[in-house]
């Protein structure tokens, strides 16, 4: 379906086309990440609770245990509330339910949410979790052109299945540029061009990779390019990722 997919424009003119995740991938990512940060809270909370009994142990009552309960709770929360967007800033759109579950987070033109769209996004989680069991968020899922939950429209962003090539390079980019030091829109141009390799034919795509190759490096001239093979040129794109 139309509604499924979400198109980009890709700067060689050729559309990307990403498919759009359901509730279902959504709720299993969501009930995973759920367990983990309950787990990882819990945790803290044990070992906060073992502390003070060795400092009882050490020291005496004195006021200790209360005041320890009270600075075991607020790490507790943070990482309860905090999780999601710490690591969906740390994973580049993901989590680890919502890696195992094969989902990732992009901006409506495919890129990479930023610091603002992922806090946004989940600030509006409180709203899309009424009244209970995530009703809301799930409730505008299924009826949603894009399967967007308020906290996705509010954000701009759009839940993608992670597994094609196209999301895993647009995924790449920000450390690609940071590595190579080459322009993005060079990069896309590189990636566009050795996930079409095969389906291009081999006047066209060796034209394409002279004229890329020739760009990232102007020392190379016309007539040594023209002598390089077509598995050597795919092998010199390559290098440049």
């Amino acid at each position: 379906m139309e509604s499924e997919q979400l198109k980009i424009a890709g700067l060689t003119g050729v559309e990307l086309t990403l498919a759009i995740a359901g509730p279902g991938n959504r709720s299993y990512a969501f009930v995973i990440d759920w367990h983990v940060r309950v787990l990882l809270a819990a945790a803290w909370l044990l070992f906060f609770w073992w502390l003070m009994k060795v400092l009882g142990l050490l020291f005496g009552d004195h006021g200790w245990k209360s005041l320890f309960a009270l600075v075991a709770v607020w790490p507790a929360l943070l990482i309860y509330f905090l999780y999601h967007p710490v690591l969906e800033l740390a994973m580049q759109g993901r989590t680890p339910g919502k890696r195992m579950a094969g989902v990732r987070l992009v901006t409506r033109n495919g890129g990479l949410p930023g610091a603002g769209a992922i806090l946004t996004r989940n600030v509006f989680r409180l709203l899309d979790s009424m009244p209970f069991f995530y009703l809301v968020g799930l409730t505008t899922c299924m009826i949603s052109a894009q399967r967007l939950r308020i906290g996705d429209m509010a954000a701009g962003t759009v839940l993608v299945l992670d597994t094609t090539q196209s999301v895993r390079s647009l995924a790449r980019m920000p450390a690609l540029v940071a590595r190579t030091g080459l322009d993005a829109g060079l990069i896309e141009l590189v990636n566009e061009l050795l996930e079409r390799w095969t389906f291009l034919s081999l006047e066209r795509r060796d034209a394409l990779a002279r004229a890329l190759l020739a760009r990232t490096n102007p020392a190379l001239s016309s007539q040594v390019l023209a002598d390089v093979g077509d598995a050597d040129l795919q092998q010199r794109l390559r290098a440049l990722l």
